[in-house]
């Protein structure tokens, strides 16, 4: 049996980033809430350090390392958001980091990256095991490897963004989360249950690859290959042993939604928000507004789970 954490690892986890995660904004929009004849409420992830949610679960789980794994360094592999977040954070707290990052991660995240001191490995995701490759280094350094959603302290980082939003707007009817591997979601699963214990709690994940969706409604883990989607940042193949049973047991239902949905969100979130966000990001309010109708006189959460775009693919999908 896996232990799984709780609420009380997110209550700690948000001690211990204090001070050095952003409380992000939330925000609001007559226009969304008109459209969709409900009280929106956006947690705005893009606004945190490194541009994503990421940071959250990084600083949590490297804070918690022993003298010996400080000295000997952190591996982690990902497609930029936790590549950046586990280089921030072991340059903040003196940990050397190595990240294994898909050769074609946006520029942008890769520069960031390597700003924030750490080492890169490249791969081709579409053919190389990047958890075997990340598994392989750290035995080959001892280094303490970090996977980027499923692991305890890195998913109960991550529902720190769930009770930050609670605790600001009070209980909620229903609430979007952007679903890749499932560390964000489930983190915000345990922040919800506790907080808005009647909230019905969503994960949305892109239609090319709902991996997440089948495991969900099926009752087991299902693998995919690597999903061809815009949202690079939820091109994972499945659910963590960590993230799953959580994901199964809290979570409502799981969403999807399509790459066209995305980019007209993040085209309305530019123009009418002002708000630089990701594919990824926007997943969470693609599928709030496919529910328009179900959605009437509630009150919603959506959250924004990053803003790191390349400025040159970002003006390229918004006129494509």
């Amino acid at each position: 049996m896996i232990n799984l954490p709780t609420f009380d690892d997110v209550s700690a986890a948000s001690e211990r980033i204090k001070g050095q995660a952003h409380k992000t904004p939330v925000m609001t929009s007559r226009t969304v809430d008109e459209a969709l004849g409900a009280q929106v409420f956006f947690k705005c992830e893009n606004f945190q350090r490194m541009g994503a949610f990421k940071f959250r679960g990084a600083f949590n789980a490297l804070s918690k390392f022993s003298p010996e794994q400080r000295k000997a360094g952190v591996v982690a592999f990902s497609s930029g958001n936790h590549a950046q977040a586990i280089a921030l954070s072991a340059k903040i707290l003196g940990i050397p980091a190595t990240i294994v990052m898909p050769h074609d991660a946006p520029a942008a995240k890769v520069a960031a990256t390597q700003g924030y001191g750490g080492n890169v490995v490249f791969y081709d995701r579409y053919t190389e095991d990047r958890e075997q490759i990340g598994r392989d280094l750290a035995e080959k350094h001892g280094q303490t490897l970090i996977p980027s959603y499923d692991h305890p302290d890195v998913l109960s980082g991550q529902g720190t963004a769930a009770k930050e939003l609670f605790e600001e707007v009070g209980s909620l009817d229903a609430f979007f989360v952007p679903l890749g591997g499932g560390g964000l979601l489930s983190g915000c699963a345990l922040a919800t249950r506790e907080l808005s214990p009647s909230c019905k709690l969503y994960g949305v994940e892109p239609e090319a690859g709902n991996d997440g969706q089948r495991s969900f409604r099926t009752g087991s883990i299902v693998h995919i290959d690597t999903p061809k989607t815009i949202a690079d940042g939820a091109q994972t193949q499945y659910l963590g042993q960590v993230t799953f049973p959580i994901i199964q047991r809290d979570v409502d239902d799981i969403l999807t939604a399509s790459d066209a949905e995305l980019i007209d969100c993040m085209a309305f979130m530019a123009t009418r928000m002002k708000l630089v966000v990701e594919p990824t990001g926007c997943l969470g309010f693609a599928a709030a507004r496919q529910m328009k109708t179900e959605l009437q006189g509630k009150r919603i959460g959506v959250l924004i789970s990053g803003g790191n775009v390349d400025m040159a693919r970002f003006a390229n999908l918004l006129t494509s």
